[in-house]
């Protein structure tokens, strides 16, 4: 492989839409995961696709299945590209029942690939790009493509140092001095096994972080797979999820290496994590930059007015657009578009 392969045209992008959110709920009682909204402005979805359109991925499939309705009609309104242009695109693959093999809904993340893989084909493609519809985070997923074409690697895993407490709910790797990912551990609880996947001190070094600390490479749910290692990884029916199938049966059987990320990622995948993360925007310097011109995250356009302020007391508040808020006292809040916020009214 070589780095030809890092081209636009030849990667597309794979947005998984997630299963029921179940730990969402009651946001996910309506809704799919990647339809929740975040910001006050946004849907959890626009992070993902976003990031591809910045990255120059514009060729972006939506898997969905959980509740889609809003979620497709937010995907369709937000994002329209050039009718002459009809190699860019955000397609959305809903879940449907078949006949024979295929009379099943998604089964898992594998399974939600391996139903459209036909539909993939249509397009002239090397690389995918497979990414969760339920995360918040930038990243300039042409690095991740440059770092799997530079290391001729089969699969390449997006990992995330994480600390010891959180590490335990996640898929965690072990890397060798090439980052080639050599043992997997899903979800692993027990201390010792833990403490054999402590990431070593050389690797600390290489990654800016100071020798000692304790540290685990997380899975971040982001892989890069080349396309025949994919379709021939899928030929397994029993190999439904990516976590638990795919990813450990790769490193055992091929070259699968882990891309280090290091910047800011939160999996929104309970209310404790979808409240930390909305309110630490109204931090003066938030984790997630919304405002980051460079590279902006997209959404539906609703030519809403410009949010009006009346006599009101506000501190560490983000305002959405089309509000009215009068005579209020808010304090480190959210407020949501179209907005109304009556004289009396305390919010914190």
């Amino acid at each position: 492989m070589d780095d030809r392969l890092s081209d636009p045209s030849r990667v597309i992008s794979l947005i998984l839409g997630g299963g029921a959110g179940t730990r969402l709920f009651p946001l996910t009682s309506e809704r799919a995961k990647p339809a929740v909204p975040l910001a006050g402005k946004y849907r959890l979805v626009d992070i993902p696709i976003s990031l591809c359109i910045n990255s120059g991925y514009k060729r972006v499939f939506l898997l969905t299945q959980y509740l889609s309705s809003s979620l497709h009609r937010h995907v369709t309104r937000s994002y329209r590209f050039d009718d002459y242009m009809p190699q860019e695109f955000v397609e959305i693959m809903a879940a449907t029942q078949g006949t024979g093999e295929r009379s099943d809904w998604y089964q898992g993340t594998a399974d939600a690939v391996r139903q459209n893989l036909n539909h993939f084909a249509n397009h002239d493609h090397d690389l995918i790009l497979i990414l969760s519809g339920d995360q918040l985070y930038r990243m300039d997923f042409r690095e991740i493509i440059h770092f799997h074409a530079k290391n001729k690697a089969d699969v390449t895993v997006a990992t995330i140092p994480v600390s010891r407490e959180p590490a335990g709910g996640f898929g965690i790797m072990q890397v060798d001095e090439s980052r080639k990912i050599t043992r997997f551990e899903e979800k692993p609880k027990d201390p010792a096994v833990l403490d054999s996947l402590r990431v070593p001190d050389s690797t600390l070094q290489e990654l800016g972080q100071g020798a000692g600390n304790e540290l685990f490479l997380a899975s971040m749910g982001i892989y890069v797979f080349n396309r025949s290692v994919l379709e021939e990884a899928l030929r397994n029916p029993d190999h439904t999820d990516f976590g638990k199938h795919i990813i450990p049966d790769q490193i055992s059987s091929g070259k699968t290496y882990s891309y280090v990320y290091q910047g800011y990622w939160e999996d929104i995948g309970t209310i404790k994590a979808f409240y930390n993360a909305n309110l630490d925007l109204c931090e003066p310097v938030p984790q997630f930059n919304f405002f980051d011109a460079l590279s902006p995250i997209y959404s539906r356009a609703r030519f809403l007015p410009a949010s009006k302020v009346i006599d009101s007391q506000m501190s560490k508040v983000v305002v959405a657009d089309g509000c009215i808020i009068s005579g209020a006292e808010i304090t480190r809040s959210i407020i949501g578009i179209r907005s109304r916020v009556e004289e009396g009214v305390r919010i914190s």
